[in-house]
């Protein structure tokens, strides 16, 4: 177990109706003139964004609104929403809706006290060290940006995806009510189940020895995440499975089941590469990546994938080598992906086989991953890995 600091200072107010809380939320971590940034469609239609509205106004809070966040969230919409909040005096940034409005939240509340560009922070040549408060009403269990220190952004010119880490990006509190989530397209709600359970397999997969209570933490989560999700996905009113699936995505990100251990991270960083250029949904992305990506490094540690597939998916290990545990362990999870409606392959989530060199050349610092460090030749082959089913 290795040396660790853990800060979850995020409130999370959970369950039904907690919408309703968001002005006395606000007020109480000290908002008084708010921005609240959201994409538009679901929470207009759903009544969600004036029921935020009318909470803020119940408290007197000031606020203006920010609409337009898209999927795989673009710098264009950041860089408007910091030029709001400094021209007018913005003391708390307030995102309604999945990881891609936190995360665009997050940026901006970084670049509202900064005089640069707030790309500095995402490119590493600059560092945060002041940011406006936010809080989040969490309406898609993906991204766990609700908890997270995290937050992705596209930046348009160069058509680069970066992620940032810094503590600024805890939220002061989550509102997380289920129900939010009852109207998602399945779509949507499969990509999510797809992003959280790979947070976790992003953490799961390490060399660092001696992590069992972290690993078995791991475990029950995906165990969870796997018994909710069939039933989410056929009853979009089953609370229950709603609501496991809501906070398992939090706990997915919050680095509670990382804090001991190095973690891996190429799956995500290749996934990027696929979502930047052809706008595939992160989790689409990943249920691709994820596959091709244990296909090519399981033989590393093949005692730990056995004990993926044995203890996560229920394999049976009697008469099998440790190999085809494995590799059965692997077949499981890209089948429950496929089960979902997520892609098999890399040109099934839109891509295409001649841009490997492309994507490849893109990934951050030209390598990634810690588990198995792959650099550009070993990129390559994992991205063609992803080609076949």
């Amino acid at each position: 177990m290795l040396n660790f600091e853990f800060c979850s200072p995020t409130k999370f107010v959970f369950g039904r109706d907690t919408q309703k809380r968001v002005g006395a939320l606000v007020k109480e971590f000290g908002g008084s003139r708010v921005l609240v940034v959201y994409g538009g469609g679901s929470v207009v239609r759903s009544g969600l964004l004036a029921a935020v509205l009318a909470s803020l106004d119940a408290e007197g809070l000031y606020h203006m609104e920010l609409g337009g966040v898209k999927p795989n969230p673009r710098s264009d919409l950041v860089y408007e929403g910091i030029d709001i909040c400094k021209k007018n005096g913005i003391d708390f940034v307030l995102p309604v809706g999945g990881g891609s409005a936190i995360d665009t939240a997050k940026a901006i509340a970084d670049g509202a006290l900064y005089d640069g560009d707030f790309w500095d922070f995402y490119s590493r040549k600059a560092v945060v060290t002041k940011a406006l408060p936010h809080g989040c009403v969490l309406t898609i269990p993906a991204a766990g940006s609700e908890g997270s220190n995290s937050s992705v952004i596209t930046k348009i010119e160069g058509n680069l995806k970066r992620g940032l880490g810094t503590e600024f990006h805890r939220p002061r509190f989550a509102v997380m009510n289920p129900e939010l989530t009852f109207t998602l397209p399945r779509y949507q709600l499969a990509c999510g189940i797809t992003d959280m359970m790979a947070h976790i397999m992003e953490r799961y997969f390490t060399n660092t020895p001696d992590v069992a209570l972290t690993d078995r933490l791991a475990e029950a989560l995906l165990c969870s995440i796997i018994e909710a999700a069939p039933t989410a996905m056929a009853n979009d009113h089953d609370y229950e499975s709603h609501a496991t699936l809501m906070w398992a995505g939090m706990l997915a990100h919050n680095n509670s089941v990382g804090v001991d251990r190095e973690q891996d991270w190429a799956s995500h960083q290749m996934g990027h590469e696929i979502s930047a250029k052809y706008d595939t949904a992160h989790g689409a992305s990943l249920a691709v990546m994820f596959p091709a990506w244990m296909k090519y490094v399981y033989k590393h540690d093949v005692k730990r994938f056995v004990r993926f597939a044995t203890i996560v998916w229920g394999v049976d290990p009697a008469g099998k080598t440790d190999e085809e545990i494995a590799l059965a362990g692997i077949h499981a999870m890209q089948s429950f992906f496929v089960s979902l409606g997520m892609p098999a392959t890399l040109e099934q989530a839109g891509g295409c086989r001649a841009d490997i060199p492309e994507l490849t050349a893109k990934v951050v610092n030209g390598k990634t991953g810690k588990f198995v460090e792959l650099l550009p030749p070993q990129i390559e082959e994992v991205y063609a890995l992803a080609c076949e089913a």
